[in-house]
């Protein structure tokens, strides 16, 4: 498995699991165009797409930061046109960029609720449109979102409802586009089944309580690269949950994700048990 001199177009990559996915696909020689919109260096929130660029290309990657909104089709278009003008072509496409709003319908203001739509659903779609022109171009194509499995369980709607549907809209379009690109790009869904030490995770969710007791981001790198090494036409419109993958691929270290054992770490939304188990793997770690 290689990723050396494809070209990946990823937003919010500045930092979280973004940049993991980035710096593991760089290791191979990748090239990666970090679309995010950090330029300058924030009190609460670590790392640029600057300082993510520098990152890249110390471990061995070619790296082009591009300051995006990816609420904006010009924005957008614009940072598509800067990466196929530097790399020649797009071989893979990450929704990784996501707003996050956990508030009940009547605490969740209007601006909040535009703000997560904008980027979450509207953002992935928009920006897979624009990469889908030069993914059909290329060898082995992916797009690739960070969002979770469409289950329908009430509890994932009550008391984020908004929130919930913005994310769901993000693995909406994955399915859609599996099937409308079958044969011709891989599209796929990727889910973290416990917390991620992220930004999100340590500001907005749960303070360092709950940042102690997530994996880190490297377990979601990982299981991006198997997905994105596999063939276009045998891997498609699958949503995936990180260390199932892992389990299937011969991972048996599942603490080296983790500063605690799996029953102790924090579990995320959006994975049913009854569809996604727990590898025994995975549980006995």
């Amino acid at each position: 498995m290689s990723l050396k001199d494809k070209t990946i177009f990823i937003t919010g990559a500045s930092r979280g699991i973004g940049l993991a996915i980035a710096l593991k696909a760089a290791e191979d020689g990748a090239n990666i165009a970090i679309a995010a919109k950090t330029t300058e260096p924030h009190p609460r929130l670590e790392g640029t797409i600057f300082t993510a660029a520098e990152e890249i290309e110390k471990v061995g990657g070619k790296a082009l930061p591009l300051k995006c909104d990816i609420r904006f089709e010009e924005s957008v278009v614009e940072a598509v046109e800067k990466t196929v003008a530097e790399f020649g072509g797009i071989d893979v496409c990450i929704n990784n960029a996501s707003a996050i709003s956990l508030t009940g319908t009547l605490d969740t203001e209007m601006k909040r609720y535009d703000l997560m739509h904008s980027i979450n659903g509207r953002g992935t779609f928009l920006v897979s449109k624009s990469c889908v022109p030069y993914l059909l171009k290329a060898d082995n194509p992916h797009i690739l979102s960070i969002s979770p499995p469409l289950d329908m369980n009430e509890k994932w709607f009550q008391g984020s409802v908004a929130y919930t549907i913005a994310k769901y809209n993000m693995s909406m379009f994955m399915l859609g586009m599996a099937a409308e690109f079958r044969n011709k790009i891989a599209v796929n869904a990727l889910w973290p089944r416990t917390a991620i030490k992220t930004a999100a995770v340590k500001n907005v969710l749960g303070g360092e309580e709950m940042y102690v007791k997530s994996r880190n981001p490297e377990i979601m790198s990982d299981a991006a690269y198997i997905i994105l090494n596999k063939q276009k036409d045998l891997f498609t419109g699958n949503f995936v949950i990180d260390d199932s993958i892992l389990a299937e691929h011969g991972e048996t270290d599942f603490r080296k994700y983790a500063d605690y054992p799996y029953s102790e770490l924090m579990p995320d939304f959006f994975v049913p048990e009854d569809a996604y188990p727990v590898p025994k793997i995975v549980s006995d770690n």
